[in-house]
C-alpha cells in the first residue's frame, strides 16, 4: 500500500508542477515518518527514497540507530537547545532552525559528534524556519530575527543554509505565507549568490504550495497511511 499511495502523491506532484509551469521533478517529496515503524522507511527506501522527515529527537535518533544509513533522516520539528548535541549526532539535514541559540548549539554538537566520531560528514545542511505569525512558541523565527541566524549559520564552520522553511498558521491564508517564504528565500538566494531552496506545502496545500515555488513538500499520512496506535 506504501508503494501505491507513494505513486499516487508524486503524481499529483508532477501534475501541479506541469499546471504551475515548473520542470518535472522539480519539486522534492519528504514523506514524513513520524509515529511510523523503521520497517515502513525501508520500503520508501525500495522505491528510491533518501531522506525522510521526523518531529520527535528520541524516535528519530532511535530509528537512525537501526536504519544504518539505508535512508536519511531530516529533523522537521522543533528542538529544545538542549537536544542539539543528540541531534547533531544523527540528523543529515535540520529544517527546523529557528534561532541563534540553537545554531551554536547545533554546531557545538556537530564539532563534538565529528570529534567522537558519530558522524562521517562534516557540514550539517540547515533550513530557518520562518515564523508567518510571530508566535514562536509555535516554532520558526520571527522575522527580525532571520538575519542574525543566517548569519549566524554562515559563520559557523559546521553548518550549510540550505534554505526556509515554513508552516502556513491555521487562520492564515496559506497562499500569503507561501509568497512571502518564496521571497524571502529569493532574497537570501540573490544576497548569498548561491540556489537557496524553500519547504512549504503539507498533504492539504501542496499544490498550493508548489504553484507559490516550494521545492519540497512535506507528506505523512497520504505516502504512509494512518499512524499506528498505540
Amino acid at each position: 500500500m506504501i508503494a501505491q499511495r507513494y505513486a499516487e502523491v508524486t503524481r499529483q506532484i508532477r501534475e501541479a508542477e506541469a499546471a504551475a509551469g515548473r520542470p518535472a521533478g522539480s519539486v522534492q517529496l519528504l514523506p514524513v515518518t513520524k509515529f511510523h515503524p523503521v520497517d515502513a522507511i525501508r520500503e520508501l527506501a525500495e522505491l528510491g527514497v533518501e531522506l525522510v522527515g521526523e518531529n520527535r529527537e528520541q524516535e528519530a535518533r532511535q530509528k537512525a540507530e537501526q536504519l544504518n544509513d539505508v535512508c536519511r533522516i531530516a529533523m522537521i520539528g522543533q528542538i529544545q537547545s538542549k537536544k542539539a548535541n543528540a541531534v547533531a549526532r544523527w540528523a543529515s539535514e535540520v529544517h527546523s532552525l529557528d534561532s541563534v541559540k540553537l545554531a551554536e548549539g547545533l554546531e557545538r554538537g556537530m564539532a563534538l559528534a565529528l570529534e567522537r566520531g558519530d558522524r562521517t560528514t562534516a557540514t550539517l545542511p540547515c533550513m530557518v524556519q520562518l515564523s508567518a505569525d510571530g508566535d514562536t512558541a509555535r516554532g520558526g523565527a520571527a522575522v527580525e530575527t532571520v538575519p542574525e541566524i543566517v548569519a549566524a549559520v554562515e559563520g559557523s564552520e559546521h553548518l550549510e543554509l540550505a534554505g526556509f522553511m515554513v508552516v502556513p498558521p491555521l487562520e492564515s491564508d496559506p497562499r500569503e505565507v507561501f509568497d512571502s517564504a518564496r521571497a524571502t528565500t529569493d532574497e537570501y538566494a540573490s544576497t548569498l549568490k548561491r540556489n537557496l531552496r524553500l519547504s512549504a506545502g503539507m498533504s492539504g496545500d501542496f499544490e498550493l504550495a508548489i504553484a507559490s515555488g516550494s521545492d519540497i513538500v512535506r507528506v505523512g499520512t497520504a505516502v504512509l497511511g494512518p499512524r499506528p496506535v498505540g
